[in-house]
């Protein structure tokens, strides 16, 4: 094989070669930082389930209701004409049982939610989009666990706090990309959490 032609004086004095990529950031406890798009995913496949979840609780009673009501609207006189529905009683028997069943299902949700995002995540740092992400929720500082206190404030942050303030989910699902130096979201900051990659 000829031998590379470099230029003479090449390369200059000092020069170290071509730039390497930086090695991954650490957490305090030492292991590689999650990156933006692996906390995206695993946010997204959580939230695939929750919303099945949703589904399956909410459809079967809607459906119920609106087959009420369509009964209601569709009932006929001795004459075959149709019987003008109240309006009293199609607010009694439709949009009361409607607005109680949301009011339930919130409720419902909300602990659910804090079952999946408290109970289940303390117990191993990972809900299921983190653990298909190879994801762990870690206490910044090594020496603590994480426990129901850290746990719960995340969840406060990340799913109460988003939904009664508009915008703040953005503001606290883009924080990670400016952060210095640990990479964590608001709900991290709040919570003195940060996220990592682990092998399994």
């Amino acid at each position: 094989m000829p031998p590379q032609y470099a230029p003479p004086g090449w390369p200059p004095p000092g020069y170290a070669g071509p730039p390497r990529p930086l090695p991954p950031t650490l957490s305090p406890g030492g292991q590689p930082l999650a990156s933006f798009s692996d906390r995206l995913l695993a946010w997204l496949i959580d939230m695939v389930l929750a919303s099945a979840v949703s589904l399956v609780l909410f459809m079967p009673v809607f459906f119920i209701l609106c087959w009420r009501m369509i009964t209601e609207m569709n009932r006929t006189n001795p004459d075959g004409t149709l019987v003008e529905p109240d309006p009293g009683t199609l607010f009694v028997t439709f949009f009361i049982p409607i607005l109680l069943l949301e009011l339930g299902l919130l409720v419902l949700m909300l602990g659910l939610y804090w079952l999946y995002h408290v109970e289940y995540l303390k117990r191993g740092g990972q809900t299921i989009g983190k653990k298909v992400m190879k994801l762990r929720v870690v206490p910044l500082d090594p020496t603590r666990a994480l426990d129901r206190r850290m746990a719960g404030r995340r969840w406060l942050v990340q799913y109460l706090a988003a939904s009664l303030v508009p915008g703040i989910s953005y503001l606290d699902g883009f924080w990670q990309l400016w952060d210095k130096p640990w990479q964590q979201c608001l709900h991290d900051k709040f919570a003195g959490t940060v996220v990592v990659k682990v092998s399994q």
